[in-house]
């Protein structure tokens, strides 16, 4: 990966547009550093299946569906950052804990129900085993309460880590020298 500073061109102007909050640029984008064109639609597909305001399930819920289906891709570099976003929106220790345990031992009905649930559930099975989903997979969603809308954000939030997860295990990308999640703390 070519560091920040080493950066030219294309390149640089990239690194610019993929700075953090933090100012730093996290190696998730880095490791795009020799083809930049890649993490131009990268950065794009992330900042609206994860951060747009026009999404309507809350950022803390869509950061546990990118924290679940990077627990069942075992990525750890992923489940680093989005859990610690998750935990930090959430702003309750106890509950971010328990959702912590039950996401390892592949029980997230031990700490959600209802629509939440079956999202979870589906973004599990989306990812672990996308050639047997069914149309039936969608009506449990809607029988659950989800909306149309609501059932795209989760898809489209699932199929990005998915795409996210493999190149971070793909490449061997760690979070050595990031500045982990995107929220700060709260002061």
């Amino acid at each position: 990966m070519v560091a920040p500073e080493d950066a030219t061109g294309v390149l640089k102007e990239m690194y610019a547009k993929a700075q953090t909050p933090a100012g730093t640029v996290d190696n998730v984008m880095r490791a795009h550093s020799l083809r930049p064109h890649t993490m131009d639609g990268h950065l794009v597909l992330y900042r609206s299946v994860l951060h747009n305001p026009d999404n309507t399930l809350p950022f803390w819920f869509l950061e546990m569906v990118a924290s679940y289906t990077s627990v069942v891709n075992k990525c750890d570099y992923s489940l680093t950052h989005h859990f610690a976003n998750a935990r930090r929106l959430l702003k309750d220790k106890k509950r971010s804990d328990a959702i912590w345990a039950a996401f390892h031992a592949g029980t997230p009905e031990d700490v959600f129900d209802g629509k939440e649930l079956a999202l979870l559930r589906y973004a599990a099975k989306l990812t672990a085993s996308v050639a047997a989903m069914e149309k039936t997979d969608i009506d449990a969603l809607r029988n659950a309460g989800c909306g149309d809308g609501e059932i795209l954000e989760v898809n489209q939030v699932c199929a990005y880590f998915n795409y996210s997860n493999r190149l971070l295990n793909g490449l061997g990308v760690t979070t050595e020298g990031d500045v982990i999640g995107y929220y700060q703390e709260d002061e």
